[in-house]
């Protein structure tokens, strides 16, 4: 049955998830600083997640013209919920707002650079490729590496694995991850972070509560009973968690470099 598939899944993943949960570098952000350098490089994690939910809200939805039902209702209303969370959330003050908007507004506050990802931006929006935007951003070589996995599986053409990577190698293990970091950050730094912790709990509330048990829900019903598709999807998600912690370990290696040099 799919749900004897998805507790497989978990098990064989559990080791990488470990990995992810109990990573060195939580315990490295001792500093206002070296939160600042952490977030120069995650915003990029969060801006490249939008794009793995809008290749499932483009696979799983019907986004042409003339419009027709398309895929399963449940799962179209799953991911046409998380869009409009992720995309549309509210900030504190209840105007609307992405997540990725929320957190630049959270480095902003707290003073990391936002410029880098500004600049990928700009380029893309000009025209440049990933590749050549990420040159352009200055991105560091972890970061570049990170986002390149991603998009190697919203290109892989298995709606199954982009599900699996988005709800295992991210929304699944999201709330673990954020709660090793935002232990005691409004005491350590007081009014420095209030839109950090915001942004934090929201995804908490959202992916533990709602988000992680529906997206398990969309993975079930992509694989169904395929046992090739369940591999498929383990193995995106395992590809997804290695990436992640190779993004880890390249903050972590920058982090080790700024405490040598000061």
């Amino acid at each position: 049955m799919p749900q004897d598939f998805i507790q497989q899944l978990q098990a064989q993943l559990q080791p990488a998830r470990q990995r992810m949960v109990a990573h060195p570098v939580y315990r490295r952000i001792e500093t206002l600083a070296d939160l600042r350098l952490f977030m120069e490089h995650h915003v990029y994690a969060v801006w490249d997640f939008m794009s793995l939910l809008k290749a499932l809200q483009r696979d799983l939805t019907c986004t042409t013209l003339p419009w027709v039902p398309k895929g399963n209702p449940a799962t179209r209303r799953l991911i046409n919920e998380i869009v409009l969370e992720e995309e549309t959330d509210v900030d504190p003050e209840g105007r609307p707002a992405s997540h990725f908007e929320l957190y630049l507004r959270a480095m902003q506050e707290c003073g990391a650079d936002t410029a880098p990802i500004t600049r990928l931006l700009a380029a893309l929006a000009e025209g440049a490729s990933l590749p050549a935007a990420l040159v352009v951003a200055q991105a560091p070589a972890s970061v570049q590496a990170f986002v390149k996995q991603t998009f190697d599986v919203i290109t892989s053409g298995q709606p199954h694995a982009v599900a699996a990577a988005f709800t295992f190698g991210r929304e699944d293990v999201i709330p673990d991850m954020f709660r090793s970091l935002i232990a005691d950050l409004g005491r350590r730094f007081p009014g420095q972070l209030d839109t950090l912790t915001y942004y934090l709990n929201r995804h908490i509330e959202l992916d533990e509560d709602h988000h992680a048990p529906l997206a398990q829900q969309m993975v079930r019903d992509l694989c169904g009973l395929d046992p090739a598709r369940w591999q498929q999807a383990t193995e995106a998600a395992r590809q997804g968690m290695a990436a992640r912690v190779a993004l880890w370990d390249g903050i972590a290696a920058a982090l080790a470099k700024e405490k040598v040099a000061v």
